[in-house]
């Protein structure tokens, strides 16, 4: 936790003079990826037995996306993986994060397997074992089957054995081939812009619905973890955006602003998992609205269970104050009545979330301290920018460039003083469905005309490409 918001000082080195030391850094065996997720991707929302998920559910109903739109055809994935992945192999990517859309796998939540939503996956994985690139696969990532919605979602403690159902037809279809396994994205977002702020679908607003939903999502875990165990699958994580909490103002109020935040934000997920015990300051916030954790006999001791690694999202801190909020914007805390959200104007990006290299180190920093002896992977890092084709077709981006060398410099910089961290997912892979924001915000390192769907790699993949190659020659493995 800290109150004081860094800045940094003095002139930032180059892109070029980033990438040398970087490439010269940082081990030989650290993994070079980039992320996506199914629904944000694929399209083919309605073909090969697909059944609906709740971001289709939610995009349909008006007023909760930007113009309506939806992922139903995002940037047909589904049907153009093969040169997706042909793209990736001449970018140089060593690793591919990406998940798989429960609605294709189990159209009903629950009950008979889908074997055309298997077959999918299992062509496209086999098609980036051939271009020699590794599949991390993310089970979880917000595409929740509606039937499962219909019978209260992740707010029925139901769900999670369900999703263990779910892990165990994935991991027996791909399990002999896909090392890597992640089983949820971002609980975070589900529990509380799903369920508290209704942001995110399934458009909940309750404080109570957020709370039995993180119990419930971790529970899932837990049990999905067995499940894979089971199956023979050695290394599974979970994928979480761990975004630290900062305050300018430096006095008492500010101090229990940035805890309460840090709390949830932090503190609620890694505590129960390496711990085996949610933070008692955070217990007693959601007390003060009378909600309380669902948890039963046994329940933390599942969730508890040794993982192979932990996956960690990070894009900007939380700037918070005290005192109660002008933005009538609904606040992704409970009891955060007294708190108020920070809005940056400079150094920000088409998203307005300020840029921060020095709060990404020093949560790294803090994640190593205070949670010794995880290995720990970036799984999500990058920024939204508007960027567009120039005359000559090209893309350039140099802000997004400079702020992945900027956040990858920290990662050399936290590697070098002992942080055990191994690789790195820039998001995303390519422009596509960034959710409530519909196809405005691009944070992909490949640029996608949303109309003919041709892609084009960005200024910021190419700088990428030639890192990933200058590290591998730095370590004498061409």
């Amino acid at each position: 936790m800290t109150i004081s918001t860094e800045s940094v000082t003095g002139a930032i080195p180059s892109t070029d003079e980033l990438a040398a030391r970087i490439a010269a850094d940082l081990p030989r065996n650290f993994v070079w990826g980039a992320a996506t997720s199914s629904y944000q991707i694929e399209g083919a929302t309605t073909e090969d037995g697909r059944g609906p998920c709740i971001w289709d559910t939610f995009a349909s109903t008006r007023g909760k996306t930007r113009d309506g739109e939806s992922g139903a055809v995002a940037v047909d994935h589904y049907h153009r993986y093969r040169d997706d992945v042909a793209l990736m192999a001449e970018l140089g990517l060593q690793a591919y994060r990406f998940s798989v859309a429960w609605p294709r796998i189990v159209p009903t939540g629950s009950g008979p397997v889908n074997p055309a939503g298997l077959a999918f996956y299992d062509r496209l994985v086999d098609e980036l074992l051939a271009a020699g690139i590794d599949p991390w696969i993310t089970l979880y990532h917000w595409d929740l089957p509606q039937p499962l919605q219909d019978l209260g979602g992740w707010a029925n403690r139901e769900t999670s054995y369900r999703f263990a159902e779910y892990a165990e037809h994935v991991s027996t279809a791909l399990g002999d081939r896909v090392k890597h396994w992640s089983t949820l994205n971002e609980p975070w977002c589900s529990a509380f812009e799903g369920h508290l702020t209704g942001r995110h679908a399934p458009g909940v607003q309750s404080a109570h619905a957020a709370v039995r939903s993180v119990h419930h999502l971790l529970l899932a875990h837990a049990l999905g973890t067995e499940a894979l165990r089971a199956r023979g699958v050695a290394d599974v994580g979970i994928t979480l955006n761990l975004i630290p909490a900062e305050s300018p103002e430096d006095s008492p109020a500010a101090a229990d602003a940035v805890r309460l935040v840090d709390g949830q934000s932090i503190r609620l997920w890694l505590d129960p998992l390496l711990r085996g015990s949610y933070p008692a300051d955070v217990v007693a916030d959601f007390a003060k609205v009378g909600a309380e954790l669902p948890i039963q006999d046994g329940d933390l001791a599942r969730i508890a269970a040794p993982l192979d690694w932990i996956g960690v999202n990070y894009y900007a801190p939380h700037i918070v104050v005290s005192g109660p909020d002008p933005d009538p914007t609904p606040i992704p805390f409970v009891a955060a009545d007294d708190l108020t959200r920070v809005k940056s104007t400079e150094n920000v990006t088409a998203l307005a979330w300020p840029i921060r290299p020095r709060s990404f180190a020093g949560l790294l920093r803090r994640l190593d301290a205070d949670y010794p002896g995880v290995t720990w992977y970036m799984h999500e890092n990058g920024a939204a920018y508007l960027d567009e084709p120039v005359a000559d077709g090209s893309v350039p981006d140099p802000e997004r460039l400079s702020y992945v060398a900027q956040h990858l410099d920290v990662v050399r910089e936290v590697v070098q003083e002992g942080v055990d961290l191994r690789g790195y997912f820039v998001w995303s892979l390519m422009d596509n469905y960034e959710w409530a924001e519909g196809y405005k915000m691009r944070f992909g390192v490949i640029h996608v005309d949303f109309d003919t769907l041709v892609r084009t790699p960005k200024s910021s993949a190419l700088w990428y490409s030639r890192l990933i190659r200058d590290h591998r020659a730095a370590n004498g493995n061409l």
